[in-house]
């Protein structure tokens, strides 16, 4: 924008310094910023480039006139969305707004999160038939959500600043596939979102933490193990001689 400014400023003059006018992490860009300036620039080409900026001025102000607005709507909201900026990958203030105003600040309109989960569409479909699992595809409610909630999940499991977040979602990877995973880190985000909301309580990594540990005495019977391993996807094989 600032060699823009400067070009409609004498359009006829195409030869100055660009180094002061670019960031310092543009600096070794400059001969490809210098070669793309170098040339002619006509009346009729500088009037309609003055003509875009001012287009983009008017778009950068309407939008700034319409942040203002939904902040003032959102003032009666401040104690609920400083709640969800507390949740890993929620550091736009208009994320948190974008939530609220999607599910609401009271929390007692969804018996469980698992109702809200549902409602948002990040819950697999149960059609189920004769034993038969027809489809587990994530239904199409919650068009609005259930995208920011996508985007902020992606962008939590690149960061090792989230361990609890970051491994949840790497051992699914290996067992669901990325985007199943990857809604289910969604789902995960807008369950701790409910329960921050409905207990007024800031987000708390070593819940998550705390539940990734499996307890050391815990027991489970031959039959049980071949169960979860079915439900996890593994098919039985029973060698043809046991060992001893």
């Amino acid at each position: 924008m600032n060699i823009i400014e400067k070009i409609l400023e004498n359009p006829a003059d195409t030869d100055f310094d660009i180094e002061p006018l670019i960031h310092g992490s543009m600096k070794n860009k400059i001969p490809d910023l210098e070669l793309s300036i170098d040339g002619f620039i006509t009346p009729e080409q500088a009037g309609k480039l003055a003509v875009i900026k001012q287009h983009y001025d008017n778009l950068k102000a309407r939008k700034s006139d319409l942040e203002k607005l939904i902040l003032s709507l959102a003032k009666p909201y401040t104690e609920e969305i400083n709640l969800i900026l507390t949740v890993p990958s929620f550091k736009n203030t208009f994320s948190a707004i974008a939530v609220v105003s999607e599910i609401g600040a009271d929390m007692d309109v969804f018996p469980t999160a698992k109702h809200l989960c549902s409602w948002a569409g990040l819950t697999p479909t149960n059609n189920e038939s004769a034993g038969k699992k027809k489809s587990v595809r994530v239904s199409r409610a919650g068009v609005y959500i259930k995208p920011l909630l996508v985007q902020c999940a992606t962008a939590v499991v690149k960061s090792d600043k989230h361990p609890e977040i970051r491994n949840r979602y790497l051992r699914l990877k290996k067992r669901r596939g990325h985007k199943r995973a990857i809604i289910a880190i969604a789902r995960m985000l807008l369950t701790a979102i409910y329960h921050i909301l409905k207990k007024k309580k800031p987000y708390n990594p070593e819940l998550y933490q705390k539940a990734d540990v499996l307890p050391v005495s815990r027991e489970i019977t031959v039959e049980q193990a071949i169960l979860l391993a079915k439900s996890h996807g593994f098919r039985i094989v029973i060698p043809d001689k046991a060992l001893p």
